[in-house]
C-alpha cells in the first residue's frame, strides 16, 4: 500500500480546481504522491513524463477528451498498462460502456462518491495489481 517510502503514483486529470483540491487533499493525506493536469494535452504529457502508477481521468475536459486521452494511453506501450479509472459526471449507460471498452479499469460517477470512497478504490486497485 501507500507508505512514505514508496508512495503510489497518481496522476488527477481534472480541470474543475475546486474538485481537484478535495482529491489532491485527501490523497495527500493518505500518503499518495498527486501530481495533477486540467486539460486532457496536458494529462497526456505528464503520463508520459511521470508514469503514475495510476491516473484519475475526467472526461469532459479542454483541449482533448477523456475518451481520447484513454484512447491515447492504451495504444500506447510505455503507458497501456496504467490503470485508469475515469471520475466523471457524465453517467449515461453509453459512456460508461464506452469507458470500459476502451480500456478504463472503473468507472466512478462523482456525484456518487465521496474523495475517502476513491481512494480506497485505488486502494484496492494497486492490492489487486500487484
Amino acid at each position: 500500500m501507500a507508505d512514505k517510502k514508496n508512495p503510489i503514483k497518481i496522476l488527477l486529470i481534472e480541470d474543475d480546481s475546486f474538485l481537484a483540491g478535495m482529491y489532491v487533499t485527501k490523497m495527500n493525506l493518505e500518503n499518495f504522491d498527486v501530481k495533477m493536469a486540467d486539460d486532457g494535452e496536458k494529462g497526456l504529457k505528464m503520463t508520459q513524463e511521470e508514469l503514475p502508477d495510476v491516473i484519475l481521468l475526467d472526461i469532459i475536459l479542454p483541449k482533448m477528451s477523456g475518451f481520447d486521452v484513454l484512447k491515447t494511453l492504451k495504444k500506447d506501450a510505455k503507458t497501456k498498462n496504467i490503470p485508469v479509472i475515469l471520475l466523471t459526471n457524465l453517467g449515461q449507460r453509453d459512456d460508461v460502456k464506452k469507458g470500459l471498452e476502451l480500456g478504463a479499469q472503473d468507472y466512478l460517477i462523482k456525484a456518487h462518491f465521496m474523495p475517502s470512497e476513491v481512494v480506497n478504490k485505488i486502494k484496492k486497485l494497486m492490492a489487486a495489481n500487484k
